[in-house]
């Protein structure tokens, strides 16, 4: 049995990590900062540590003798402040990687994104070779951007820094993608893009979990790692299937993606100008994430980590049926 520290325990990966941590045996600790998170971990077989990423002082001492600390707490909206997606995303990850060093933790596992990448060239079968753009576009991909590199060059003697970039998670108890997909379609704010006829990768929770523990027992430092489900699928395919697991049907209204391109840069202006606090309709950032093809090669984690993805999309889509 090893001793693991988790951050991000209450979200979607969080939750399954640690469900998988506690199944084999292992002491898991989980960082949170509310009454619901401690609630959400401890039900799960973790201990709730209290803390703030930002403050290392807050939880360093709770690192003493932890193996792995698996970083997969993030403010993953689509909008919001900046000076927050910087404190969260860029300070919290530098303040783990100080307490971990501190604390003389072995092995850290980042969770990134693919995002990371955006603004550059047309993500299309890419690997860990293509280079991340100088500014990613919007707040999220830039500041997980920021953290990545801070992550990777912390990578060391003292510490091995691992990175893992899944690509589209999804599956049973989704509380981020999901169900803001729903939400806009029972809105009747949901469009498709260019008729969702491209194709992207995408990662089963599960097999993100999969990934991240196999990064911690055999990934190289300083190294990043994509995981997939295996080969693409066509947006449409699988977002109607995902939907049809809980009753929905998101229609077929469609807007041709240069249209959505240029609503979202109009909005993302006004609304930068004016300081709004509420999402616009459209950002830069989703076109890109969800309105044209991003598909990535895994095969490098499959063939470094012996990844293997073992949860088909087919289960995946049986788990999240609605009886």
């Amino acid at each position: 049995m090893a001793r693991m520290f988790v951050t991000g325990g209450s979200g979607f990966v969080g939750r399954n990590l640690i469900e998988t941590l506690v199944s084999r045996g292992d002491e898991v600790l989980a960082l949170v900062r509310s009454d619901e998170a401690a609630r959400k971990v401890e039900a799960l077989g973790a201990r709730a540590v209290r803390g703030e990423l930002h403050e290392p002082s807050t939880f360093e001492s709770a690192l003493s003798g932890v193996a792995v600390v698996f970083h997969a707490a993030a403010k993953v909206d689509e909008w919001g402040d900046p000076k927050e997606f910087h404190r969260v995303n860029v300070l919290g990850t530098e303040g783990v990687i100080e307490a971990a060093k501190r604390a003389r933790v072995a092995t850290l596992v980042h969770v990134s994104s693919e995002a990371v990448l955006l603004g550059g060239e047309k993500l299309r079968r890419v690997d860990e070779s293509f280079p991340m753009p100088e500014k990613p576009v919007g707040l999220y991909p830039r500041t997980k951007a920021e953290a990545e590199r801070r992550v990777r060059a912390a990578n060391g003697a003292e510490l091995r820094t691992v990175v893992v970039r899944p690509r589209l998670i999804w599956g049973k108890g989704d509380t981020a993608l999901l169900p803001k997909i729903i939400d806009a379609i029972r809105k009747k704010r949901f469009s498709w893009i260019d008729d969702g006829a491209y194709l992207t990768s995408t990662c089963h929770v599960r097999n993100v979990v999969e990934g991240i523990l196999l990064a911690a027992e055999k990934g190289r430092g300083g190294e990043v790692y994509f995981l997939t489900d295996g080969e693409p699928i066509e947006l449409s395919t699988f977002l109607r299937a995902v939907l049809a697991t809980q009753g929905v049907e998101p229609g077929k209204d469609s807007v041709p993606f240069g249209f959505a391109h240029a609503v979202a840069l109009v909005t993302d202006g006004v609304w930068s100008f004016f300081g709004a606090k509420n999402p616009p309709p459209l950002t830069h950032a989703t076109v890109h994430m969800i309105g044209e093809e991003v598909t990535v090669s895994d095969a490098k984690a499959r063939r470094e980590l012996g990844y293997a993805s073992h949860v088909t999309r087919e289960e995946g889509l049986r788990e999240m049926a609605v009886a």
